[in-house]
């Protein structure tokens, strides 16, 4: 742990050095995930060729290596610093619901560099963000994930313990944000939508609060336009009142959102999760 933070001193040009070294072993001589990566853009992209494909692929795994710099920066990086590399747009969107009492869920997909941005949330809105995650299965990198997310004071909550935990805190204004596109367990309920050319098992949970409890639900558009350097731009998705709402359209809402953002700048999306693994026909 404390070899981390050592290393996370050095400057993000020198970590980008390398991670660059990593990309080239990773990519070019274990191929790390190739068939997933590939079978993922195949079925997303069936009108792209496959020079184009592997185009995608190539750069995706550059901004794969880039974020293993950047987590480890992660650990020591100042608010200043993530403010000047992270920009959201329409950020008043949640701070003025927050500001009037509301709780706010926010939504997004797995793109780079999610975790920067949850961190510069945190920094900004000290004490009023919660964060639902997945466990980490090694003890280590769990611990040392936990203690990047909260050093600006964020609250994690584990996808199995949140439902307790909302409940408790129902009437504290904050901001929930849900990486919507998560795969669910076989024993989870879960909506079956297209989805980048295939039926796709989704979480339901954020609509469920949302309709529920009368929460207004906003997405994290993001967009990478250099090396180090991402934009979100916060969008009303949904809101109150729900009455005439049909059913899932918050969910069929943040899908469309979410195929959008991909198809503009597919190579910062997590292809190398095997996202397709359920489906109908073979749940298992």
């Amino acid at each position: 742990m404390i070899l981390f933070k050592l290393i996370s001193y050095l400057p993000l040009s020198f970590l980008y050095l390398l991670t660059d070294i990593l990309y080239l072993i990773g990519y070019h001589i274990l191929r790390y995930r190739r068939k997933v990566i590939q079978e993922n853009l195949y079925h997303a992209f069936p009108e792209k060729s496959q020079k184009e494909r592997n185009r995608i692929a190539e750069k995706f795994f550059r901004n794969l290596t880039d974020s293993f710099a950047e987590t480890i920066k992660m650990y020591s990086i100042s608010k200043e610093e993530l403010n000047r590399r992270i920009l959201v747009n329409n950020k008043e969107l949640v701070l003025d619901a927050i500001r009037n009492g509301e709780v706010v869920i926010g939504m997004t997909g797995h793109f780079f560099n999610w975790e920067m941005h949850l961190l510069q949330t945190s920094a900004n809105i000290t004490n009023q963000l919660d964060v639902v995650y997945l466990k980490v299965n090694n003890p280590f990198f769990e611990k040392l994930m936990l203690k990047i997310r909260t050093r600006f004071g964020a609250g994690l909550i584990e996808r199995a313990a949140f439902q307790r935990d909302y409940l408790r805190k129902r009437d504290q204004p904050r901001l929930i944000v849900l990486a919507a596109d998560q795969r669910p367990t076989m024993g989870e309920i879960r909506y079956w939508a297209p989805f980048m050319n295939r039926e796709t098992a989704f979480f339901e949970g954020g609509e469920k609060l949302a309709k529920r409890f009368l929460h207004p639900v906003v997405y994290a558009y993001v967009e990478k336009p250099k090396r180090g350097h991402y934009t979100f731009t916060y969008s009303l998705m949904d809101c109150p009142p729900y009455e005439s709402s049909a059913a899932h359209s918050i969910t069929d809402e943040f899908i469309r959102l979410l195929e959008k953002n991909i198809r503009e700048q597919p190579e910062i999306y997590l292809w190398s999760h095997n996202r397709w693994k359920l489906t109908k026909s073979k749940p298992d």
